[in-house]
């Protein structure tokens, strides 16, 4: 937590995720609806023409599908990191749908904070960070416009 209240941290990777390969954080996604509810026809249609489609593009994940009687529709993702996301998807369409499940898959499972600088090292130099005119010699004097001819 920061003075203002919100929680932060600095931007970092995943176990490293991208170093090597990467490695999709979604372990498992449950699609949850009802059979004979209004608030789950978008559902029923995604489960009949897409999510075959999403289950081939994301071989690393496992898709349960498990109609209820009497529930509210929702889709609940498990990361590998033992976050759990639970995304109501009342009334909505098939292509809402299928745009909810792809946030979900690109997500880590880690809490959407506030980063609190671009960049940060373990190792910080002594020297300061790196800019253009680091190394430059201090005979050249400083930069100042150019000057121009009046024609």
């Amino acid at each position: 937590m920061t003075s203002r209240g919100t929680p932060s941290r600095f931007l970092r990777s995943v176990l490293q995720n991208g170093v090597g390969r990467y490695v999709c954080q979604l372990k498992r996604v449950s699609i949850i609806f009802s059979k004979k509810a209004q608030s789950s026809l978008g559902v029923r249609d995604f489960v009949e023409e897409g999510v075959m489609d999403y289950a081939r593009s994301n071989p690393g994940t496992v898709v349960y599908v498990s109609p209820q009687s009497r529930c509210v529709p929702k889709i609940v993702a498990e990361y590998l990191n033992g976050q759990v996301r639970e995304e109501y998807v009342t009334s909505k369409t098939a292509p809402q749908i299928s745009e909810i499940l792809t946030k979900l898959t690109n997500q880590s499972g880690q809490d959407i904070i506030r980063i609190r600088k671009p960049f940060h090292t373990d190792s910080p130099s002594i020297q300061g960070q790196w800019h253009p005119f680091t190394n430059r010699p201090p005979c050249i004097g400083p930069i100042t416009p150019q000057k121009r001819n009046p024609d």
